[in-house]
């Protein structure tokens, strides 16, 4: 399927995603609550091309920049215990496909996380294009996915309650908001 039929107005071309209007974020139960936090420094580009399907997407999250609003549990979290920010200091996502379900989108692509390769399907929202005050022009796309943080090797846990529950859930929500600016 031709790029022209799904979004007309989506340029093919390099979009480099704009970090400053752009967010990487996750969500993961801990103890009753949910607990949200975001990377804040990632780059990436989507290479649009004319058959949707040779489309291709690349981001690098540097896993230092996770802030949970916790210092202390962020601090934490970057240890070798959790993350391991020092051994593993980034996160690479690089695509290897684009496909629709229906009127659904999928990127598919393999996610890195501490040197552990796995396959993830991102779905896709395209949210628009648009000029900015600037003269450039930018796209919007919204993904999401959910993951086992222990296929990837994240396995700290503290068992609670006689050991019926855990301190962390293995469910991980993802969500990105990528604002995309026409190289």
């Amino acid at each position: 399927m031709s790029i022209a039929t799904v979004a007309p107005e989506l340029t093919a071309g390099t979009w480099n995603i704009d970090p400053g209007h752009s967010e990487v974020t996750f969500v993961i139960r801990h103890l009753m609550t949910k607990v949200r936090g975001t990377f804040t420094d990632f780059t990436g580009s989507v290479q649009i091309a004319e058959e949707l399907g040779e489309s291709t997407a690349t981001a690098e999250i540097k896993m230092a920049s996770l802030d949970t609003r916790n210092p202390d549990r962020d601090a934490h979290v970057r240890t070798s215990d959790v993350l391991d920010v020092e051994k593993y200091p980034t996160m690479t996502f690089n695509t290897t496909g684009v496909r629709a379900e229906g009127d659904e989108y999928y990127l598919d692509g393999d996610l890195t996380i501490k040197d552990v390769t796995r396959p993830l399907s991102l779905k896709v929202e395209f949210n628009g294009v648009g000029e900015d005050p600037w003269g450039g022009t930018r796209a919007g796309f919204s993904a999401g996915a959910t993951i086992n943080r222990k296929d990837w090797g994240i396995e700290f846990n503290i068992p609670i309650k006689g050991g019926e529950k855990a301190l962390l859930s293995d469910k991980v929500d993802i969500q990105l908001e990528v604002q995309a600016v026409l190289a």
